[in-house]
């Protein structure tokens, strides 16, 4: 028998979960850990399936009693993006979140490539113009992401990589207002300049995997060696101070007008997201008040079994999303667009 206490209303539910349907698959994931990197992935693949089985065991409370048992407004939907300096923390702690609750995470660069892959006509438009080496224009972005998000209607997500411009955010404003689900969290990650360059010059990659490192804090088990290979870790060219000073710039250029717009967005038109600035020095510092606010506002979020986040958020979670060079991110161009 297990409870479950729904931590706004205080009402606890008693229910039974079959072992084998809902936690034998997840439990059976750390067998892989130690496993070759490609190996280890297809695990963690597995275990994000596996965690729908897990949610769906909870299905049987009914959903949990929320405000007497009223039903969710869409003010309680997590549509969220988050900004912060290169190197701040948001694939951590973006992991951290989809890891552990029930919320979609958007790449607006994997979405862009899978229209370029499947060849639909935005990816036609989109390769030639990557071909030539040019800027995609933001209505190209809009559009990449305009028809996922409509798949997501009433649902929870994270949107990563866009909007990076003032013009970028009133075109999702303008698509999502379309759709009635406007924005309802815009996050902020406050870490200084100082620690963030200390946090780059200290990173360390196994590249064929992508596994990242920092001598400062998640440091090797053998020093310039990667964990489940032992090959040597190396440096990205990127992770130098005058590159560093270059994106911080292009991140204050682009980044600050967004934030004052999300900032003084009046109630109404913009849905007026709430907008929470989050400062420490790690990761570890912020993630409890980035759940708390995210858990405040989003009172219909699911969460998996504590024991089973914890260990996958460990082992996979801070060094995947991570492994994407956050020079990819920021700083690449004029306009802020994609660029593959």
């Amino acid at each position: 028998m297990s409870v479950l206490i729904h931590r706004y209303s205080g009402t606890s539910f008693h229910f039974k979960l079959s072992a084998r349907s809902a936690f034998a698959a997840p439990m059976g994931y750390w067998g892989g850990l130690g496993r070759p990197a490609p190996s280890a992935r297809r695990m963690h693949t597995s275990f994000r399936h596996q965690k729908a089985a897990v949610l769906s065991s909870a299905d049987a409370l009914g959903g949990a009693a929320v405000a007497g048992g009223a039903p969710l407004g869409e003010n309680s939907i997590v549509r969220m993006v988050m900004f912060g300096k290169p190197g701040a923390g948001k694939g951590t702690l973006s992991s951290r979140l989809i890891a552990k609750y029930d919320i979609n995470f958007l790449s607006t660069g994997d979405l862009l490539r899978q229209h370029i892959v499947e060849g639909t006509e935005v990816g036609k438009i989109a390769k030639e113009i990557v071909a030539s080496g040019g800027l995609l224009p933001d209505e190209i972005m809009v559009q990449v992401i305009a028809g996922k998000l409509s798949e997501l209607q009433g649902k929870p997500w994270i949107l990563d990589g866009f909007p990076r411009t003032l013009g970028q955010g009133k075109l999702l404003d303008e698509l999502l207002k379309q759709t009635e689900s406007p924005l309802s969290l815009v996050v902020n990650l406050d870490v200084s300049d100082e620690i963030i360059l200390r946090r780059i010059t200290d990173r360390w990659v196994h590249l064929p995997s992508g596994r990242v490192y920092n001598m400062s804090y998640n440091r090797p088990k053998v020093e310039g060696l990667d964990d489940v290979t032992g090959e040597p870790l190396v440096q990205r060219p990127d992770d130098n101070p005058e590159t560093f000073a270059r994106r911080l710039a292009a991140f204050y250029t682009s980044t600050s007008p967004l934030l004052q717009y999300y900032g003084s967005a009046p109630p109404g038109e913009l849905g007026h997201p709430k907008l929470v600035s989050l400062a420490g020095s790690t990761s570890d510092e912020i993630w409890p008040s980035l759940e708390r606010v995210v858990c405040e506002l989003g009172l219909g979020l699911r969460a998996v079994p504590e024991d089973v986040v914890r260990e996958v958020e460990k082992e996979v979670g801070e060094r995947q999303l991570e492994s994407e060079p956050e020079a990819h991110r920021e700083g690449n161009s004029k306009s802020g667009n994609e660029k593959l």
